[in-house]
């Protein structure tokens, strides 16, 4: 009997997993953490509706986009904005006129990044409705 597919796509997974593994222990070792250092940042509450956004319009003003994210207060904002600038997310530009304009955009590695979250997000809305913990939600839908 030959190899399937699945037994190959297991095969790559798991390469895949030995990869991820030796080189994240080579980094916690030092106390380091590249992917946590990636991702808690982005999966919070409000990044991911600032990384979707910026994805869909390109360039926002602050009060554009805070217009675009139901129930975010503009500190939050300025909050999520600041993190995600810091960790080369987003790119701030000031433009220097009364009154003061910034604008807002997602960098090369940020897009990149809100295509391999929308991919995670579209996966789980797929289970979503599956699964146990979010039951309670369904109910509401339904209603």
């Amino acid at each position: 009997m030959g190899v399937t597919d699945a037994d190959n796509q297991t095969v790559v997974f798991k390469e895949r997993l030995k990869k991820i593994y030796r080189y994240s222990q080579s980094h916690l070792s030092e106390g380091l953490c590249p992917t946590g250092k990636v991702l808690a940042p982005t999966l919070d509450r409000w990044s991911m509706f600032c990384l979707f956004n910026l994805a869909y319009y390109e360039t926002l003003r602050f009060g554009e986009l805070r217009k675009k994210i139901d129930g975010i207060s503009p500190r939050m904002l300025a909050v999520t904005l600041r993190r995600l600038e810091e960790h080369g997310f987003v790119a701030r530009k000031a433009y220097s006129e009364v009154p003061p304009r910034v604008e807002y955009r997602l960098t090369d590695f940020g897009l990149e990044l809100s295509r391999r979250l929308s991919d995670l997000t579209e996966w789980f809305l797929g289970y979503f409705e599956k699964l146990p913990a979010f039951e309670h939600f369904n109910e509401k839908i339904e209603k």
